[in-house]
């Protein structure tokens, strides 16, 4: 495809007069008809709205790393999301593409709490301690070397919403598992595996050691000490204010929370599980929902007919998933119309390859 030269002002470099809202919707539907098919816009659910209204394609975790792999059409995927979802992207489309992050401060604090040095010196007291019986499992939620490193040691890469049939295949290859960065996912998964707590340790990476909250058992279950920002702000007390306010409401919680709000909760599931929890729900049900404002506010927009509020009111959108805005998604677009694409994303070959083998393990189970 030619890109024909345009004339641009200058986008994110001033701010003395920012652009009008209908001027941004402006040069944004126009640079995405300029650029035709070319260009994909892929957004996951916890993004504005402003902005997710230009995806192509919207889903969770699972379901961008699978549409992912299908767009063989397009040379530049713009990713509206975060860093570690972009990189996936870049792991799963082919060497001629590229994927672009509009602003390259969309990061993941979770992914951030797994450092890959921090997980080879783990792997290292672990199997001193436990021998060859351990298989790692890591979230999505994580860098890409530390996706690789799991591929080659044999493991595979996890979603909220396969954790269960992942987890379980994971303890069948092997007698444990760590499980990579977010303790709380790998905690309430493991209990609707039949685990008990007794049996799940949690490794501490700042203090280079294994801790029993619980009691110390079998360690069957080895839980990175890392968490969700955004989740970890849902707590059993906000579930008994919530009730004791509206006492025929229903809690649904993202399993990123605690176990202790998870078991207070009536449901618990995935982004996609909560969205079509509320989707077949009857005209005049009540939820109070905790996961990502954007997501929830989104919710109850699209189901007026439902009384919808968030868990916790006070917890602020994910704070680097909000950075990607409409200002930086039109800056994306229109260098790549000037043919000067900015804000590759692009993981190392030797890093790409087994970080592919993790996903397409767990692709394979899904």
């Amino acid at each position: 495809m030619v890109f024909h030269s345009v004339s641009l002002d200058p986008i994110l470099e001033t701010t003395r007069a920012p652009m009008e809202s209908m001027e941004l919707d402006d040069r944004i539907a126009t640079a995405k008809a300029t650029l035709g098919r070319d260009v994909v816009i892929v957004g996951h659910h916890y993004q504005r709205d402003d902005v997710l209204q230009y995806a192509d394609y919207k889903g969770d975790s699972l379901q961008l790393a699978r549409i992912a792999a299908t767009l063989t059409e397009a040379s530049y995927i713009v990713f509206c999301g975060v860093h570690f979802m972009a990189e996936t992207t870049d792991i799963l489309t082919s060497d001629r593409q590229r994927v672009i992050l509009p602003d390259l401060r969309a990061g993941c604090s979770m992914a951030d709490m797994a450092d890959i040095r921090e997980v080879e010196e783990s792997w290292e007291y672990l199997t001193d301690r436990f021998g060859a019986s351990i298989l790692p499992v890591t979230y999505v939620n994580s860098t890409a070397e530390v996706k690789a490193f799991v591929g080659r040691h044999g493991g595979l890469t996890v979603t909220s919403s396969n954790a269960e049939r992942i987890l379980a295949y994971a303890l069948k290859e092997r007698a444990r598992v760590l499980f990579l960065p977010d303790q709380h996912l790998g905690r309430n998964t493991g209990v609707k595996l039949g685990i008990s707590l007794r049996d799940m340790s949690v490794y501490n990476p700042q203090e280079m050691e294994l801790e029993f909250p619980h009691g110390e058992g079998e360690s069957l279950l080895i839980l990175w000490k890392g968490h969700c920002s955004v989740h970890q702000k849902f707590t059993p007390n906000h579930v008994r204010e919530v009730r004791k306010k509206y006492p025929d409401i229903r809690v649904l919680v993202h399993p990123e929370c605690m176990y202790e709000t998870v078991q207070l909760s009536d449901a618990n599931g995935s982004t996609d599980y909560i969205i079509k929890a509320v989707q077949s729900a009857a005209p005049g049900s009540k939820w109070a929902i905790g996961t990502e404002h954007n997501l929830v506010n989104r919710l109850a927009k699209e189901h007026p007919e439902q009384f919808i509020i968030s868990l916790n009111e006070m917890v602020c959108p994910c704070l680097t998933m909000n950075r990607i805005d409409r200002p930086h998604l039109l800056a994306s677009l229109e260098h790549l119309i000037e043919g000067n694409p900015q804000n590759i994303i692009s993981v190392p070959s030797s890093v790409q390859e087994m970080a592919r083998v993790a996903i397409d393990r767990m692709l394979a189970q899904s």
